[in-house]
């Protein structure tokens, strides 16, 4: 049987740690960093929103006609990251890409957070958003997702289910599914993506929830089993793997990335990088990459990030307060 446990990733000392840093690191000469934007990532690369943004800023580099580079700033789950760009002066050419763990989840559930999500940040534009996996090692005797839950009800001692990152939208999309199943299940965050992916597949843990592009390849090789994904449609790159609406459990949901820029960032100068990135995602090359990477692009202008946002929150809101999750 699995330990029930939950790995908290960076801890709140780490995170001040690299806060105190800031104002030296974005005390750098002004000639080092003219005409070049930094695109902040507070994930490590390799992940899908690193991915992500570096497909954006090749494109975005010759669309503005200047140097685009992208940072990883590590720690509390991208917290650090976002508390960075919130720092940033006037003066100097910053984005972040985020996601609903660092905009959402955490404004929820973290005292003392370093950040307002609506005060110290403007939406600039949303890019793609990703559906989740839900997934059994290929050993197990599960075949379709009835099965699962009348595993996970007939066995609520062993309801332990797998999430990259505790805190992160997985986490919470594990326990709905717990619900639909009629038991509390526990929801067993890892540091990453990897390290569930091992442990899934031998057999330390019986079931995981993570996004598509990350659970795709493993299911198309025979190491995993996805018994369904949680858009509104089946995804193309597994049209045999059915939603989880199609297999009987009325459950739907799906995260994103966006980019935001510091409150202290001129209007006219987040309007130029929203139009340009709204440009870029409406390029086929573009399309097709993000295609590669199993994940779905969104061309959106900053007004329709803005709305789109809103009506995000709305969403999961109740979700993440009624789970009672505190990191």
């Amino acid at each position: 049987m699995v330990q029930r446990r939950h790995f908290l990733g960076q801890s709140a000392a780490m995170a001040a740690s690299v806060l105190a840093t800031t104002s030296s690191l974005w005390a750098l000469p002004a000639q080092a960093q003219d005409g070049v934007l930094r695109i902040i990532v507070g994930y490590p690369p390799g992940g899908a929103t690193d991915r992500v943004a570096r497909i954006v800023a090749d494109k975005l580099q010759a669309s503005l006609g200047s140097t685009v580079i992208v940072e990883n700033k590590v720690g509390a789950g991208g917290r650090v990251a976002a508390q960075f760009v919130k720092n940033a002066p006037a003066s100097q050419p910053v984005l972040m890409l985020a996601n609903p763990a660092v905009m959402v989840v955490a404004p929820l559930v973290v005292n003392n957070l370093g950040y307002d999500p609506e005060q110290d940040f403007v939406p600039v534009s949303e890019v793609n958003r990703y559906v989740f996996g839900v997934a059994v090692a290929s050993a197990v005797p599960v075949k379709e997702m009835k099965h699962l839950l009348a595993w996970l009800k007939a066995n609520p001692a062993k309801a332990n289910i797998g999430v990259p990152a505790t805190g992160s939208l997985p986490h919470f999309f594990a326990l709905m599914l717990g619900q639909q199943a009629g038991v509390e299940a526990e929801a067993v965050g890892y540091k990453g993506s990897a390290p569930l992916l091992t442990d899934l597949m031998g057999g330390q843990v019986p079931v995981a929830v993570d996004t598509l592009d990350t659970l795709v390849q493993q299911h198309q090789a025979g190491k995993l089993r996805l018994l369904a994904v949680s858009g509104d449609a089946r995804n193309a790159a597994v049209p045999d793997v059915p939603t989880l609406k199609e297999a009987g459990v009325n459950l739907s949901a799906a995260g994103w990335n966006t980019f935001f820029a510091p409150q202290s960032m001129p209007a006219v100068q987040v309007q130029r990088y929203a139009a340009a990135i709204h440009k870029v995602m409406q390029d086929p090359e573009v399309h097709k990459q993000f295609a590669t990477n199993y994940l779905d692009p969104v061309a959106s202008t900053s007004e329709q990030t803005a709305k789109a946002l809103q009506a995000y929150k709305k969403q999961w809101a109740s979700v993440i307060q009624a789970s009672g999750y505190k990191p």
